[in-house]
């Protein structure tokens, strides 16, 4: 027997906004019948109709509600008391007509799983309204039809019809369908191969540096995203730090961080030794080739194997948080305004000496913005508290930890990027 299922959503094409028409479709057609259990057979056995609610197994009520396969509408059937006047109707219900694509299928289906038809399915042409008003139905369109009836164990009467006009239009519902489908397999597919793509933008090889040991992370909330970050050899024994966040999500976002991507990388080419020129030549290609309204926040840290020293510009980026080995911390706010709006854009530079013990954490909003099932956010203050918890692990496995923190935190689905940044520095 079938396990019950709830009633079936409405349907999304028969649903509109306005709400000036309201929704309105069959629900049920009432039979009455004298053994439930016989009916089910027969309607669910016979007929391969799918129990939609079982009364009984609630309320140990008389009655079951049955649909057909597309779960449009339903039948209630119902076993009334022999002493009711409605047991009286059982073998006299409403007629109840079935439409289906193929009747000559359908019947020969129906028949050897033993279901008696009165008769053999029938050819009938039936002309449409307006023929008969201008009487001229032999040049006025007309349907074409077959019919048959059947009868369940009760002697309830039902039609099964088919209209070649109904079987074109589900033709052509399922060559749409079909064609939907097929699009949405190519859409899934090239977004594979954006994601395959993007993540190669992110860096494949680290760079070897004595004094600082470095990893990072970005975990897209969709197939592909708009964070960025980057490990950038300016020359021997210098570092370039990136982590960007770019307006938006999704492929917008996700080509704009592979714009962003290729100006750091081939300014860092030519203006290694400048981050303020390197970094307003990324800004003056951004505002030339991006729309208005897109812009990204950048943070660039230049660090030198050699001193120890970090230079930093911060491009209305998140702070960078600095946890020293004695556990106080330091924040490293903004200090240029973001980058792809303003062509007349300057920038300052600042420096931090780093010792050894200190975690450097470059982050985007995807991490402090994540939120627990209540709406509370994990904030800041619970990221300072991981890199505490987690400061004494290796680069790579805070990361792993502070991720896993966020997703303890916010076990839902992902709504942003998630990108970080640790650097922690050796003796």
């Amino acid at each position: 027997m079938s396990t019950p299922r709830r009633i079936p959503p409405p349907d999304d094409a028969a649903v509109r906004l306005d709400r000036q028409d309201p929704y309105l479709r069959l629900q049920s057609v009432t039979v009455f019948v004298r053994d439930l259990d016989r009916s089910l057979d027969f309607y669910v056995n016979q007929l391969g109709f799918r129990i939609d609610f079982d009364a009984r197994l609630h309320a140990g009520r008389p009655w079951v509600v049955v649909s057909p396969p597309d779960g449009t509408a339903n039948l209630a059937l119902v076993a009334p008391s022999p002493d009711s006047e409605q047991f009286k109707l059982i073998g006299h219900s409403n007629h109840v007509t079935f439409i289906t694509e193929d009747l000559l299928a359908k019947f020969r289906e129906w028949n050897q799983r033993g279901v008696k038809f009165q008769q053999t399915p029938r050819l009938r042409r039936i002309a449409t309204a307006s023929s008969r008003v201008t009487q001229a139905a032999e040049s006025a369109p007309v349907w074409g039809g077959m019919f048959a009836r059947f009868r369940d164990p009760d002697g309830n009467s039902f039609s099964l019809v088919a209209f070649d006009e109904v079987t074109h239009t589900i033709e052509a519902q399922r060559r749409a369908l079909a064609d939907k489908l097929e699009a949405e397999r190519r859409s899934a597919q090239e977004l594979e191969i954006a994601k395959r793509v993007q993540a190669r933008l992110f860096p494949q090889t680290l760079p070897s540096l004595k004094t600082l040991e470095f990893s990072g992370i970005c975990l897209p909330a969709r197939h592909v995203g708009g964070d960025y970050y980057d490990f950038v050899q300016l020359s021997h024994g210098r570092i370039g730090l990136v982590i960007g966040d770019i307006s938006g999500k999704g492929i917008a976002a996700a080509l704009l961080m592979a714009n962003l991507q290729a100006h750091v990388r081939g300014q860092c080419a030519m203006a290694f030794e400048d981050p303020v020129r390197l970094l307003s030549a990324v800004n003056q290609l951004l505002c030339a080739n991006t729309a208005d309204a897109a812009f990204a926040t950048l943070f660039f840290a230049e660090y030198d194997d050699t001193t120890y020293r970090l230079r930093y510009a911060n491009c209305g980026h998140l702070p960078a948080l600095l946890l020293h080995a004695d556990g106080s911390l330091a924040r490293l706010p903004a200090t240029a305004t973001i980058l792809g709006v303003f062509h007349d854009w300057d920038c300052a530079l600042s420096e931090v000496q780093l010792s050894a013990g200190d975690t450097l954490v470059l982050h985007t909003d995807g991490i402090t913005e994540s939120f627990s099932p209540d709406g509370e956010e994990f904030g800041e203050d619970r990221l300072i508290q991981s890199l505490r918890r987690h400061s004494h692990l290796a680069s790579q496995f805070i990361c792993a930890a502070v991720v896993d923190d966020v997703r303890h935190f916010s076990p839902h689905e992902q709504h942003d990027d998630i990108t970080l940044i640790t650097a922690r520095c050796l003796a």
